[in-house]
């Protein structure tokens, strides 16, 4: 297949299993695929609007895809009865001190303009008028003036502007820019009827500059009108962003969300491709551009192709072969091993950019911080890379809205190149349909085309022994899982000395069971090979039989579930063996699911399933090349967690790797590892429907936060005079209340994010509440989010 040198490895699909043991055959010619219609993310834009859409950088967990922050909170005010009450009041007294100024009922209006002007413009006497004709454009003018600091006193008064931000402006494009645009019409027909006095005082004052002369020109009376009609849309074009609404009527966004870092004028489009066009690679940016603009690529190929760019650089020989490939096959170019280029479905929405998968949006709710409420809630490598615990009783949502998403996503990114994932559930497919996967083992099923290999394809036998010993006994606590390692290796060891290979579960059964036929037989072997220190292993674990605390016997019981004939046609280890190793996925963006038999074979599964947890944290922390990021997904992790395990997911977060863990409650953990399993993940989800006692250990983790509480108490009101006493009097014959007074106390205290009964009371049905933490270290608080994956 065409790999480009991206992912030189043996095939990953179902017919072959990469196998580390032994160099990699040539790679074959690459074959030619025909380009079939992509689609982008489900129900989702074009891959060129995708690709142009801002991503800007926010809190851990945000959607950022598109995202708009909220826009500043606002604080308690009065209420919207309040405002328009006092708009009207304002309104109605604004008309009646200006009724009384016209018709000239306040006494001494005129005094304050006739201290500044010749008395020979004035009649004689307080109350006298203009005598010229220059008295008389000054008192247009005055009144002029002084309507205007009356209608801004009004508006002061009757905080009209908050009115406007809460009513109008609220309301955002386009009623914003038609309310103003209604209001600059009523105030030109003011302006022009004379009903505010602005034209005649504005030609006054002109007159008085320039000289009167300037009238005998009708043009410059019409420039003059021009200027007052714009003059009075100026503010009106200001308050409604006429600008803006016209800026986005033609398409060209003028308000970029924050935190998007603004382009040059001049800098090529996403959807051009600049990284290669930087890098001197313009054919290939011209010929991506016409596979992104012809609807030829979807957002895998996209993601796909800037990953490889990125992990080559730096090696000029990987980034000719990639440039080559580019120009030969378009957006096919450095597939993944499979040959996909999407799922055959999605299910919730995904953006590959940012790696991100939406699985729900917070609530409108007071417990949630004002800036995340009604914003879209993401899981992404950054948080999974911390590993996560959920936790909710059976029907709570956690496989169809929780694991299914992010096993989606993660295979999404497989095909990318960037992340390689391993789902462990039960047999139905609810992790995802068989096509979206490159390995299926369903143990127990004869039709699986794969086996499971119980040693993690390790060599070593004290290697092999301390994981096995941790899937079989890792759950016994009264049993040293090391003392059950020491036993295992010293069976293992000789074993494969003489075979080449681990011994099967019948014959490790056999073993473990100090059969003698098939220790003697052993014994004989290493004697005829000369294998003297293996030997010397076997006849000590020969007398340590049968001794007090010897985990022999319980390792044999442990292996007695896998012996039975549901699983005779797996764990074999022969040369005619299948097994799948999860070491791959230490190197290969391979997409892998395990299906248990939970319903016929419930205590084999939970051993499997750790297992697995156990040979997980194991491989992964032993890699050398952690550029690729591996997620393990168990959907029900019941009795899998030890205390080893819990130390190996720990350690998760510092070798690009991480684990989602599902439990129908905290208590299917022996109880001397809770404390430490939270610990241990940056991220917790507790789903509706858990216990008080689930949701003390989450208050607990959570911790407490400072707050103001609000303290009301009433105290009634005594009266000393009569006439007091007999409106007191009156006022509770009306209302049925007595006149009582507030007194108001305001507290800062320390309560928890979350209480225990809260979580388990409420918190609705389809919600949980999720707290986040990536692995730079950033947090998010306990957030209420309503999910829809």
């Amino acid at each position: 297949m065409d790999t480009e040198g991206t992912y030189d490895a043996r095939g990953t699909g179902a017919e072959r299993v990469p196998r580390p043991a032994g160099p990699p055959p040539a790679a074959p010619p690459p074959p030619t695929y025909a380009p079939h219609p992509r689609r982008p993310a489900a129900a989702g834009p074009g891959v060129e609007e995708w690709l142009r859409t801002p991503r800007p950088v926010r809190e851990p967990g945000v959607w950022r895809y598109g995202h708009t922050p909220r826009p500043p909170e606002r604080p308690e005010g009065v209420s919207d009865r309040s405002l328009l009450v006092g708009v009207l009041i304002s309104v109605l007294s604004g008309l009646l001190v200006w009724s009384l100024w016209r018709n000239g009922y306040i006494p001494y209006r005129l005094v304050p303009l006739k201290l500044f002007t010749p008395a020979d413009w004035w009649y004689a006497g307080t109350f006298g008028g203009p005598r010229t004709i220059e008295g008389a454009d000054a008192l247009t003018v005055y009144e002029a003036v002084l309507f205007g600091l009356l209608v801004y006193g009004c508006g002061r008064l009757g905080n009209w502007s908050e009115i406007f931000r809460r009513h109008v402006a609220g309301r955002g494009q386009p009623f914003l820019a038609l309310a103003a645009a209604a209001g600059g019409a009523l105030a030109e027909l003011l302006v022009w009827k004379d009903a505010v006095p602005l034209v005649r005082p504005v030609l006054i004052l002109v007159a008085s500059v320039a000289g009167g002369e300037i009238y005998q020109s009708q043009s410059v009376v019409n420039v003059l009108y021009a200027l007052i009609a714009l003059g009075v849309l100026w503010p009106f074009a200001r308050l409604g962003r006429w600008r803006e609404a016209l800026a986005a009527r033609r398409g060209t966004d003028a308000a970029t969300p924050p935190g998007t870092p603004a382009a040059p004028p001049d800098a090529p489009a996403p959807e051009q491709w600049p990284e290669l066009r930087e890098a001197g690679a313009r054919d290939a940016a011209e010929a991506l551009t016409a596979e992104v603009r012809t609807g030829r690529m979807n957002d895998v190929d996209v993601a796909r192709l800037r990953h490889a760019w990125s992990a080559g650089r730096g090696r000029p020989e990987h980034l000719a072969a990639l440039t080559e490939a580019v120009l030969r096959t378009g957006g096919a170019a450095a597939l993944h091993p499979s040959g996909a280029r999407d799922l055959p479905r999605r299910t919730v929405r995904h953006d590959l950019l940012t790696g991100q998968v939406r699985i729900g949006s917070c609530t409108d709710d007071p417990r949630n911080p004002y800036a995340r409420r009604g914003s879209g809630i993401a899981l992404e490598p950054a948080l999974l890379g911390t590993s996560l615990l959920a936790v909710g009783p059976p029907g709570a949502g956690k496989s169809a809205r929780l694991v299914r998403p992010v096993v989606e996503t993660l295979s999404l990114q497989a095909l990318a190149g960037r992340a390689a994932v391993l789902a462990v559930g039960g047999p139905g497919g609810e992790l995802g349909p068989d096509e979206a996967f490159d390995v299926v083992v369903r143990i127990g099923d004869p039709a699986s085309a794969h086996d499971f290999d119980l040693y993690g394809g390790t060599t070593d036998p004290d290697e092999a022994a301390g994981v096995l010993a941790e899937g079989l006994v890792g759950d016994v606590t009264h049993l040293d899982s090391r003392r059950a390692a020491t036993v295992l290796a010293q069976l293992l060891g000789p074993y494969r000395a003489v075979h080449g290979h681990f011994p099967g579960v019948r014959e490790l059964r056999e073993l473990l069971d100090g059969d003698g036929t098939a220790v003697d037989a052993l014994r004989e072997a290493l004697g005829a090979g000369g294998h003297r220190d293996m030997l010397r292993e076997l006849d000590a674990r020969t007398r340590q039989r049968g001794a007090a605390g010897d985990p022999g016997p319980v390792l044999a019981d442990r292996v007695a579930l896998l012996d039975r004939p549901a699983f005779a046609p797996f764990f074999a280890t022969g040369e005619q063996a299948r097994p799948f190793s999860l070491r791959s996925l230490g190197h290969l963006p391979l997409r892998v699911r395990i299906d248990l038999p939970e319903r016929t074979h419930a205590e084999a599964s939970r051993l499997l399933a750790r297992l697995v947890l156990a040979q997980f944290t194991a491989i992964t922390a032993a890699r050398t090349d952690r550029s690729l990021f591996v997620c393990l997904v168990l959907d029900d992790a019941t009795h899998t967690v030890t205390a080893e395990t819990v130390r190996g997911v720990r350690r998760l977060r510092s070798v690009n790797a991480g684990a989602l863990l599902t439990l129908r409650t905290v208590d299917d953990v022996p109880e001397a590892l809770h404390t430490a399993l939270l610990g241990a993940v940056g991220c917790c989800m507790a789903f509706s429907g858990i216990t008080t006692w689930d949701g003390k250990r989450f208050a607990e983790v959570w911790g407490k936060e400072w707050v103001e509480t609000r303290e009301v108490a009433q105290h009634a009101v005594f009266a000393d005079q009569p006439f007091t006493r007999a409106l007191h009097g009156l006022r509770k014959l009306v209302t049925g209340k007595a006149v009582t007074r507030d007194a108001v106390t305001v507290r800062r205290v320390e309560r928890e994010r979350w209480s225990a009964s809260e979580l388990a009371y409420q918190v609705p049905a389809g919600h949980a509440v999720l707290s986040l933490t990536n692995v730079e270290g950033e947090h998010a608080p306990p957030l209420l989010v309503t999910l829809d994956g």
